[in-house]
């Protein structure tokens, strides 16, 4: 067993441990140029690393944001943004202990949830993090696909330079706004790690939407060719990598601009939300095609109390809930959940379930009815999953749109 200490990371181990997470998921360790571009995006604050001596062989990092939960309002959350252990210590409990340190520091700083993206989801649930979210890949067909002609999208859409998009997107995606449950908040060191390749380095186009009361859209895509020596008149493919309009008509907007671009045979778009309704919007919807479905968000509450009270509910009959928790055992307890919002209780449980499947039907996408049909509700009153679907499930389905 590898002897190791897990703390938090000092200022002078920042770029180490951010070559070991490269390391970790594959990529190349980060060059001079480079880090002087998003060093300040890779804070030492809420990040642990596991150190054999000085040296790190692990790293778990979060920064703190807010997320839309139902019913309008956002709560603090931490996003789980970098988990990586080197490859030749993995497998020996170097992630649980990193987990377990940061799972304890959400909980001491009171924040009621955390969220990730799960490059492994096997990985996630152990640590209490349930799938809440999930998002569709679309391919479009170029040229046949056409916007319905009673789809309304005025308004003009226009380019911007990369200067223009480092500048003006971030206040653009603050305007727009967490309108959907899931989505979160980008402060200002989320922009250069994740937009430092697409916008400075001239990778992607960015369009804005303007409305009568200004901007109210964007899309960053990029434009990949598919032209082949046996195939030259193939057109290109724009991969949409970011899209949010701020309503419907300024998305449908943005939406017939990609379907305009000349020499393009086809749009593709990861991560939408299940239920954007673009092949709805089309003259002809066998030219949308969904290719896959996949969990987007992760969800794990860390304060079970106060993540229940931040949200609203249906108008069903209470449930009352009993949550088991392992790793924050303070968790573990009755609620009661109703439309007046949620308490713990010693009122006897109508349905038991562990953290993870809580994390599931938080922000109302899964059901209390599949997730017991699933085997992840143990259901004591039979007539409690249907009180609980109506007091959980949201009109609009979750979805994050932010990649971190």
């Amino acid at each position: 067993m590898t002897a190791f200490d897990v703390r938090p990371i000092t200022e002078e181990e920042r770029r180490s441990t951010f070559d070991v997470l490269r390391r970790a998921l594959h990529t190349q360790r980060v060059t001079d140029e480079r880090w002087a571009r998003v060093g300040e995006s890779w804070p030492a604050a809420h990040k642990f690393g596991a150190f054999e001596g000085s040296s790190p062989i692990g790293i778990v990092s979060s920064y703190d944001t807010e997320l839309a939960v139902p019913g309008g309002r956002t709560l603090p959350v931490a996003a789980v943004e970098g988990v990586g252990v080197r490859p030749d210590r993995t497998r020996r409990g170097v992630l649980t202990a990193m987990m377990a340190a940061q799972l304890a520091d959400f909980a001491a700083r009171g924040m009621p949830l955390a969220v990730l993206h799960a490059s492994e989801p096997t990985i996630y649930g152990r640590f209490g993090y349930g799938s809440a979210a999930l998002g569709k890949t679309l391919r479009v067909a170029r040229p046949a696909a056409r916007l319905h002609e009673r789809v309304a999208a005025g308004g003009e859409v226009r380019l911007l330079s990369p200067e223009e998009a480092v500048k003006e997107i971030p206040g653009l995606y603050r305007r727009i706004g967490l309108h959907r449950p899931g989505m979160i908040g980008r402060p200002e060191q989320w922009w250069p790690i994740s937009h430092d390749r697409p916008v400075v380095d001239g990778e992607h186009l960015v369009a804005v939407h303007s409305g009568p009361d200004g901007d109210d859209g964007f899309v960053v895509y990029a434009t990949v060719s598919r032209r082949r020596f046996e195939a030259p008149d193939d057109g290109a493919v724009l991969d949409v990598h970011d899209l949010h309009a701020a309503n419907p008509r300024a998305r449908a907007a943005l939406w017939r601009y990609l379907l305009s671009v000349d020499l393009v045979s086809g749009v593709h778009a990861r991560f939408r939300p299940v239920d954007e309704p673009l092949a709805l919007m089309l003259t002809d919807h066998r030219h949308a095609a969904t290719l896959a479905v996949e969990d987007d968000l992760w969800l794990r509450p860390v304060d079970v109390a106060a993540a229940l009270a931040g949200r609203t509910y249906g108008t069903a009959g209470p449930v009352v809930l009993a949550v088991t928790d392992r790793q924050l055992t303070a968790n573990t307890g009755h609620y009661e959940v109703g439309p007046d919002g949620a308490r713990r209780t010693d009122a006897a449980a109508d349905l038991a379930l562990d953290v993870d499947t809580l994390g599931m039907l938080y922000l109302g996408h899964w059901s209390a009815t599949t997730l017991a049909e699933a085997g992840r509700v143990d259901v004591r009153d039979p007539a409690a999953p249907g009180r609980a679907d109506e007091l959980f499930t949201t009109r609009t389905a979750p979805w994050c749109g932010t990649h971190f």
